[in-house]
């Protein structure tokens, strides 16, 4: 079967889903933890720093889930043990019925014809020394789709998708922009039609400008594809605009979860409420109350007792520093970790 074929038939099979039906979850991450070793000078493990620590979320089928969070919150860590680009150290990922930690590589290697990653930095993602027709071409070799002719075809296709030319593709790398190398990192990762894409800081790399001609293009592919994006980033105003949920890290750990409407206009945990505050608001004459937090991240290899965020926390309690928080869903669909809110939406109902 063509690739081509296969495009169609998974588009077909992806209509057929009823619009009046939930969807359905299409990954469930299930207490995800993924810690690396700190060694010694005699190669002893002596430490461990806790990158991801008992995160669980899940993606529909269709939605793009958001997470956001400070520099070495764990959120790069975890879209990459997600693809088991590096293994995880405990938990489950359920994707479409199989838990990815427990397959073999053959296994996994077919998965991945179904997930996909489009990285942060679109130049060192890419090969220098190859074509772009040949890096986009290399995924569909690797899986065996197609002849020649037929890939090239399809190449052809997906580069006008993306908002290239057909003659770029006997181009480096260096002879592109870093909007349009981005653009080359998503088709790359559409040549396969795959069913959930992890974008790790697609535009965090980009001009301003050019961040909103990326976004704009990856919701377009996603109506044409069917496409379920985990969307990783710490520009707020940029996670907005694309997401249909959110979920908050910090120091390895999800704080808060929600629809993003319910996020944005009533942010329930206090590190939520200090990231929002340095949103830049789109009406000069609006002034926001900033929430400085005070004092530095803590250490992933040595996290504070209690709850994560209390070292940091302008409403810290006693609780806080001895008792770790449990996420609970506070309003419906919204949940938080934090010993302010102890009422949960099912107990009031």
């Amino acid at each position: 079967m063509s690739q081509q074929q296969t495009l169609n038939n998974a588009e077909v099979l992806h209509n057929r889903v009823d619009d009046n039906k939930e969807p359905k979850k299409i990954l469930e991450v299930k207490g995800l933890k993924k810690y690396f070793p700190v060694k010694n000078s005699i190669g002893l493990t002596k430490n461990y720093v806790k990158a991801v620590n008992g995160v669980s979320f899940h993606l529909k089928e269709g939605e793009t889930y958001g997470l956001v969070g400070e520099s070495g919150c764990g959120k790069s860590t975890l879209g990459r043990t997600l693809l088991r680009l590096t293994d995880n150290t405990e938990g489950e990922a359920i994707f479409q019925g199989r838990d990815l930690f427990k397959l073999t590589k053959e296994e996994m290697r077919k998965i991945r014809l179904e997930m996909q990653m489009v990285f942060q930095d679109p130049y060192s993602s890419l090969n220098p020394r190859k074509r772009i027709g040949d890096i986009i071409e290399e995924p569909m070799r690797i899986h065996n789709i197609g002849t020649k002719s037929e890939r090239i075809k399809i190449i052809m296709e997906i580069l006008e998708k993306v908002g290239l030319q057909p003659e770029q593709f006997y181009r480096y790398p260096h002879e592109f922009s870093g909007g349009q190398r981005q653009r080359i990192g998503i088709a790359r990762a559409l040549v396969l039609n795959p069913k959930l894409i992890i974008c790790d800081e697609p535009v965090s790399a980009l001009d301003v400008s050019i961040q909103s001609q990326i976004i704009n293009l990856l919701e377009e592919v996603q109506d044409q594809f069917k496409l379920t994006y985990l969307f990783i980033a710490h520009d707020l105003s940029v996670v907005r605009h694309i997401s249909d949920r959110i979920g908050v890290m910090y120091l390895g750990k999800m704080m808060e979860e929600a629809n993003t409407d319910d996020l944005y206009e009533n942010p329930l945990h206090p590190y939520t409420q200090a990231l929002l505050s340095a949103v830049p608001h789109p009406d000069p004459t609006i002034k926001r109350e900033r929430i400085a937090l005070t004092g530095e991240i803590p250490s992933p290899s040595n996290p504070p007792s209690g709850c994560i965020f209390h070292t940091r926390c302008p409403y810290v309690m006693d609780e806080c520093k001895t008792t770790e928080p449990v996420i609970k869903e506070i309003q419906k669909d919204h949940f938080v970790a934090c010993h302010l809110h102890k009422t949960s939406y099912l107990d009031e109902s």
